[in-house]
């Protein structure tokens, strides 16, 4: 892997954006720059697991510096950014899928495809770099700027109907969650209390993440929230799975939940 010469890098990004609206000749021309900035080393008869995508180990500044190259164009031409993401997303390496996720998390969020491209590329994702790049910076801008929006697709992801993607939507909700300019909880209540009224235990940690950040964002409210999702519930198994929660929960939350599991356990 050759040392990044900024200057060079520049000019081979700016060359590079020449060709937004020639999705393939971009795609060839970005492998060109990200095999001659490839880690060898670490490409060279490594056997990855079946989750992680093939890729380059190309430095991320060589990333960043297309993205900021790109940024201007992606503003102004939503339609054309949305064809050169799907060719970058199709190529299949970890470089090229960040750069696409990226691409989504800086497009207009009312982009008609936007929605359901998002689903359907969290939905066929293993890499655990990728699943955490889509959940957080693809859903950027929809997250700040349209959070209705981001709610509606949130709903989809943690209906009844799509309990394989509970795990992504909890995850989803993190960041907005914890952004301190939004204060609208209640609607994150009604999209959590279902999948906390059924989740199995597996999603435990999830759990624990978004009763935290919920915690922090309004403890009065919060405590409110779980003592009535608690004391409606008619089954043990979700009654178990929050108590498996409890190592994980904030330390000043754990008492008044342990307090609400062993009322609602004396009275199944």
């Amino acid at each position: 892997m050759p040392a990044i010469d900024i200057a060079r890098l520049k000019i081979q990004a700016a060359v590079l954006v020449e060709k937004f609206d020639q999705p393939a000749l971009f795609l060839k021309n970005l492998r060109e720059i990200l095999d001659l900035y490839a880690d060898r080393t670490l490409r060279a008869n490594v056997t990855a697991p079946a989750s992680v995508l093939p890729a380059y180990h190309t430095p991320q500044a060589v990333l960043r510096q297309i993205e900021m190259e790109l940024s201007p164009l992606i503003a102004t031409f939503p339609a054309q950014t949305m064809l050169l993401a799907d060719t970058l997303w199709n190529d299949g390496t970890l470089e090229t899928r960040l750069l696409a996720a990226s691409l989504l998390g800086r497009i207009d969020p009312g982009t008609p495809q936007l929605p359901d491209r998002l689903t359907d590329w969290v939905t066929h994702t293993r890499d655990a770099t990728l699943r955490n790049a889509l959940l957080t910076i693809s859903l950027k801008r929809l997250r700040r700027e349209t959070p209705n929006q981001f709610l509606s697709l949130m709903q989809r992801w943690l209906s009844p109907l799509t309990p394989k993607m509970w795990s992504d939507g909890l995850q989803a909700l993190l960041p907005l969650i914890d952004d301190p300019r939004y204060d609208n909880l209640p609607p994150i209540f009604d999209l959590f209390q279902p999948v906390l009224e059924n989740a199995s235990s597996n999603l435990q940690n999830e759990l624990a993440l978004v009763i935290n950040a919920l915690y922090r964002a309004s403890p009065v409210e919060t405590v409110y929230f779980l003592r009535k999702t608690i004391r409606a519930l008619n089954r043990p198994a979700p009654i178990l799975t929050i108590r498996r929660t409890l190592p994980w929960l904030e330390k000043k939350l754990q008492p008044p939940v342990q307090e609400m599991l062993r009322t609602k356990s004396a009275m199944v």
